[in-house]
């Protein structure tokens, strides 16, 4: 009998920034923006805040336009 405390078979949810749909984290692009530019991180393990996209490529083409709208935010 598994432990109810037990992390045994979760998946880690995350949402896309452009289409806002809900997928498990490794079916999603994990990138940064560093110094204004868009720096994907494919193994999950750079450090700063990161954001998470689909791997199609209809909102990895919309990423620039999400990023011109948020510019405050990361200069």
């Amino acid at each position: 009998m598994v432990n109810k405390v037990s992390n045994v078979g979760h998946i880690p949810k995350r949402t896309c920034v452009i289409c806002k749909k809900k997928d498990a984290k490794s079916n999603l692009v994990r990138f940064l923006i560093k110094n204004g530019i868009i720096v994907f991180d494919y193994k999950h393990r750079m450090q700063g805040r990161g954001y998470y996209c689909c791997q199609t490529s209809n909102c990895i083409s919309k990423l620039d336009k999400w990023i011109k709208k948020r510019k405050k935010k990361f200069y």
